[in-house]
Parts: structure tokens; sequence; C-alpha cells
């Protein structure tokens, strides 16, 4: 059986306080993206993992994949399974591969393995792999509160835009990059988004990590402004970084040497 991981953006991105469990309250917009890896799973005499295409910083055994099959395998009785991952979605990224890699593979063995595991379940299992894991169990747009996995369902729709993503060759870690961000409140009610027209958003919306992530990483500032000047609608960097993304209603020519690029249409 095989599926189909996808990507997210983070439309506007608040941090609003320090959490007594050491996580951050965020407030923000998950938006699913169709950026997306293989995933297939199936039976064998032992269990194993394979990966291919963008490699990982990590061994097998801490891929959040292996973490989400044991998970199951802990609560469940999972016979042995070959689960093979072709990765397309850039690590470290902001754009929540690992997290998606994670929830569709406990989604996949729910399936594979008829348990019949209620959706509910499914967010709160993955809850324990990733804050944001829960997000890519039912893949729609939410606007994210909470770690960012307090839901609430938004009326934005971003159907025939065109998205580019560029990711330059750099890492930001997520520890890093909270480190070095202030929490504040909300520079807009991200649940009011849905009444502006997107050409507005760059008035309104901000994503908190960016000013000191451009001061440290300039590089990442410098590709939001070419998107910018290239007549994107609206561009941000998605989640922690370091991609970019801009929204577009037609195509453009784009020459970002040396960075990952890709383009798709938004549904």
């Amino acid at each position: 059986m095989i599926c189909f991981p996808n990507a997210k953006i983070n439309i506007g991105l608040y941090v609003t306080g320090k959490r007594s469990d050491g996580f951050h309250n965020i407030e923000t917009i998950f938006y699913p993206i169709p950026l997306n890896d293989a995933l297939e799973a199936v039976g064998a005499d032992e269990s194993s993992f394979r990966q291919t295409g963008l490699m990982l910083n990590s061994a097998d055994g801490d891929n959040l994949v292996m973490k989400a099959y044991a998970l199951m395998s802990s609560i469940h009785d999972i016979p042995p399974l070959h689960i093979y991952l072709q990765k397309a979605i850039p690590p470290e990224a902001g754009l929540g591969g690992g997290s998606a890699d994670a929830a569709f593979t406990l989604k996949l063995i729910n399936e594979l393995c008829n348990l019949q595991i209620p959706a509910g379940k499914l967010e709160k299992a993955a809850a324990s792999l990733g804050a944001d894991c829960p997000f890519f169990i039912r893949n729609k747009p939410v606007v994210a509160t909470g770690k960012g996995n307090v839901f609430k369902p938004t009326g934005i729709s971003l159907k025939n835009y065109l998205i580019y993503i560029v990711k330059p060759p750099v890492t930001v870690s997520t520890k890093e990059a909270y480190a070095m961000v202030k929490p504040r409140k909300p520079a807009f009610p991200l649940d009011k988004l849905a009444s502006l027209p997107v050409t507005e958003w760059r008035n309104v919306l901000a994503n908190d990590f960016e000013r000191s992530i451009f001061e440290k990483y300039p590089v990442i500032g410098e590709i939001k402004n070419k998107l910018y000047a290239l007549g994107a609608e609206y561009a941000s960097m998605s989640g922690s970084g370091s991609a970019v993304y801009g929204l577009f209603k037609t195509a453009v020519p784009l020459n970002f040497p040396n960075c990952f690029v890709w383009k798709g249409m938004l549904r």
C-alpha cells in the first residue's frame, strides 16, 4: 500500500508565550500543499526501513516513520512491515515533511491492518510524535494554536494559486529559532484572515521568526524580497525556516542558484 505525505506552509506565525512544558504557544494557519513524499508499506518476514531521495540527518531508528511504526506496534498487533520512503520534501525547511511522514505512517498502518482507529485517536497518537503531526491526520487548512496542536477550521482558500518554494542550503534548527524570538501578542487575528484578499496579507501578517533569522541568515530574507520583486502577491518564510514561499497568479521564471526550487498549483 502506498500513500503520498504532503508538505504544509504557515500563513502567519506568532509566538505568543512560553509554556510550562518547555514548548511555546503559537498562533498560525497550516495550509497543505502538493509537494509530496512517497511512503509505501508491504508485509515482510522482518520489519525494515529504506529511504531514498533527499537524505535525512538521522539514523533509521530515529526516523519519525519508524517511531510511528513502533508506536502503533506498542498499542496494536502489527505484523512485520517493510517501509519505503522516497523523500522529496526538503528536511529542516519549515514545511513539516517529517511530521507528515509520521502522520501518514499512522494512517497507512491503520488502513493496511484494518485497525479502524478514528481520526481523533490518530491525532492523539500523532501528538506524541511531534507538535504539528496531528495536523496531517485530517490534512485540511486550520488555524492552529497551543503548541500547534489545537485546531479551528478556516475558510481560507488558495485554490488556483501558483506556489513557489525556495530553500537555500541553510539549516535553521527549531531550537535555535525559538531561542532568538521574543513572544508577543498576534499582530493580526488569523481567524479573520479569510475576509481579506491575498494582496493585503503583506500589510497585516508576520512570521515572528523572520526578523532574527533574516539577520543571522540574510540569504533567506533576500529570497523573500526577490519573490516579491518577481510579482508574488504574498511571500513568507514557512515555519521556522529555511524555506520561503511565494503565491503567484501567473508563472514567472525563477533563478535561485544552489537552492531547492519547487512549483505547484494549490487546491
